[in-house]
C-alpha cells in the first residue's frame, strides 16, 4: 500500500491573518513562495507516482515550487465552501455566534454559486477523492500527492482514518507543511504531520 502525501499550500495574506478563504483565489506571499520552495528537498527523495493538486492558483504555484511535476487538477480539492463566511476570521464569526467551531456547525449561507458546505458535504467531496484513489494506492507504485488546503486536507484525514468528517478538527496543519498517512498492521495511520522534515 502507498502512502498518501498530503501538502498544504504555502502562505497567503489571508491565511497569515487567520482569515478563512475558499473561493477566493489568492495568491502566495513571498514567504508563502520560500515554504513551497523549502519543500522540494524535502519532497524530492521520495517516489512519488502522482500529483493532484487544488484548481487554486495558491495549490498550483506550491506544487510547481516543491517540484511536484505534472499536477493533475481535481476540483474535489478544493478548500471548504465557506459560504458567508469567506475572508471572515474566527474571532469574527464568534461575535455574533460565540460557540462556533467550523467542524461540527459548518457556515452560513453564501453568494450565489457558494452556498457553503456543511462538514458532512465537504467529507462527501473527501470520500470522492479517497474512492479515485484508492487503485493507485493499492498498486504500490509510489507515494500519491495531493496539494490543497488545510480545512479539506483535514477532513480527508479523518475519512481516510474512518472518522467522521467532525474528526478533522483534531488535527491542525501549517502552511507549507506535509501529512503522511501511511498504514499500520494494514490499517490507515498518521506517519507524520504537519512536517517541514519527513
Amino acid at each position: 500500500m502507498s502512502e498518501l502525501l498530503l501538502v498544504r499550500h504555502g502562505e497567503t495574506e489571508w491565511s497569515r491573518s487567520g482569515r478563512h478563504t475558499s473561493w477566493t483565489d489568492l495568491p502566495l506571499t513571498a514567504d508563502g513562495e520560500e515554504q513551497a520552495r523549502a519543500l522540494r528537498p524535502l519532497l524530492s527523495g521520495r517516489r512519488i507516482a502522482r500529483v493532484y493538486t487544488s484548481p487554486m492558483a495558491r495549490a498550483v504555484r506550491t506544487a510547481e515550487l516543491a517540484g511536484l511535476a505534472d499536477p493533475s487538477v481535481d476540483p474535489d480539492l478544493r478548500e471548504w465552501d465557506y459560504g458567508g463566511y469567506e475572508g471572515s476570521s474566527t474571532a469574527e464569526i464568534q461575535r455574533d455566534r460565540p460557540d462556533w467551531y467550523l467542524f461540527t456547525d459548518g457556515v452560513a449561507p453564501g453568494p450565489a454559486g457558494h452556498p457553503g458546505e456543511s462538514p458532512e458535504q465537504v467529507g462527501a467531496r473527501a470520500d470522492r477523492v479517497l474512492a479515485r484513489l484508492a487503485p493507485h494506492l493499492a498498486a504500490g507504485e509510489g507515494a500519491v500527492a495531493l496539494v490543497a488546503h488545510a480545512h479539506f486536507l483535514r477532513v480527508l484525514t479523518a475519512r481516510r482514518l474512518g472518522l467522521p468528517p467532525a474528526a478533522g478538527g483534531c488535527f491542525t496543519f501549517e502552511t507549507g507543511a506535509v501529512g503522511l498517512l501511511g498504514t499500520e498492521h494494514g490499517r490507515p495511520a498518521v506517519v507524520a504531520w504537519t512536517a517541514r522534515a519527513l
